[in-house]
């Protein structure tokens, strides 16, 4: 599927530039066993993974908790040396790039962590954790230093004064603002928020968000937004990525994708966020999937869902579905979809797939 990202279309707002392109991540882990510590296998976290972010856009990658989401985005971020594949971020092949090289690359992009206590050095200040990436990447002089401290604090609604207490001091809202105010620091074209918001009280949650929105606008940023709550994910992301057991199983327009899921899984995740009005007409019939998510390091022969789809064909328990396009800007790893219109059994099963409870009732 090495092509099948070509033929995205920005989302609105978003420019035409690829600013990041990923091709067949791969990111396994080995497993070692016995006294000898020998190799006897391997856990597929992330297995095939191909997008493209548009400069300007935010791309949500969502999923259940185990799918790979944040594996893959600490991988196209380098934390990790990845298995296989291609990491292209503003123009510059990074996935095979020696560690002591990807020092010049890092300014360009950085990461909001999940949980801002365990990202935060409890033994500095805030001007110390905020200036630190400007002391390895920047000859600015103390006053200039402390300048640019001040406008990012500015930037994210931190008061100056705090500039000399410590991350205990503050609330988990404002700490995860000291972290997004340390990844501006550099000003990075290319921000992956890995479910920031996750560790918050509901009430903060959407002042983070609306910070970060705010952010993007202003400084023209870049975001992968990973997160498990979809509600949060349709407010900010232009469009959603779906991921399930190592590998992205549908890509779409946010409104699209919520509207008229296409993946079985899909349908069957949206299924499960909570109805705001419960006197609503057009409801989705909640779906319950049967059956425990493989283990990512013995995943299942075919379709990585096939254990636990409603709809799954004979072919789905053989063959490796192709993730490709299905309309325009709409990708899809399902053989329901691979060819609609061929009169084979694949019409048949997408017909009954469009009748199943998981769609959306009109």
């Amino acid at each position: 599927m090495s092509d099948i990202a070509t033929t995205e279309a920005p989302a609105r707002g978003a420019t035409q530039r690829k600013l990041v392109e990923v091709r067949g991540l791969k990111m396994h882990f080995p497993i070692y066993a016995g006294v000898l510590r020998s190799r006897v296998g391997e856990v597929k976290a992330v297995d095939g993974v191909s997008f493209d972010i548009y400069e300007g856009e935010t791309l949500g990658l969502v999923g259940e908790s185990g799918c790979g989401k944040s594996t893959c985005g600490r991988a196209i971020l380098r934390l990790y040396d990845v298995t296989d594949g291609s990491i292209v971020v503003d123009g510059a092949e990074i996935a095979k790039v020696p560690q002591a090289n990807l020092r010049d690359l890092r300014p360009t992009m950085q990461m909001v962590f999940q949980d801002p206590q365990a990202s935060l050095n409890p033994r500095m200040t805030v001007a110390a954790l905020i200036g630190e990436p400007l002391d390895e990447h920047t000859r600015l002089s103390k006053k200039e230093k402390l300048a640019r401290i001040y406008e990012l604090m500015d930037a994210v609604g931190l008061a100056r004064s705090f500039a000399n207490r410590y991350p205990h001091a503050f609330s988990g809202g404002q700490r995860q603002r000291i972290g997004i105010a340390r990844a501006l620091a550099l000003n990075p074209k290319f921000i992956i928020c890995d479910e920031p918001i996750a560790a918050l009280d509901v009430s903060i949650q959407a002042q983070v968000v609306n910070l970060l929105e705010d952010l993007q606008d202003r400084l023209g940023l870049t975001y992968l937004f990973i997160s498990h709550d979809l509600s949060m994910v349709r407010h900010i992301a232009d469009r959603v990525a779906v991921m399930y057991l190592g590998k992205v199983v549908e890509l779409a327009p946010r409104e699209e994708l919520y509207s008229d899921p296409f993946h079985p899984y899909t349908r069957a995740l949206l299924s499960a966020v909570p109805e705001p009005d419960p006197w609503i007409e057009d409801k989705v019939e909640r779906v319950i999937l049967q059956g425990d998510v493989p283990s990512p390091a013995n995943p299942p022969k075919g379709c990585n869902f096939c254990t636990r789809c409603p709809v799954a064909v004979e072919r789905c328990h053989v063959e490796d579905p192709e993730f490709r396009e299905v309309q325009p800007g709409r990708f899809v790893a399902c053989h329901l979809y691979v060819d609609p219109k061929s009169g084979t059994v694949e019409e048949t099963a997408a017909s009954e797939a469009n009748e199943h409870p998981t769609r959306r009732r009109s």
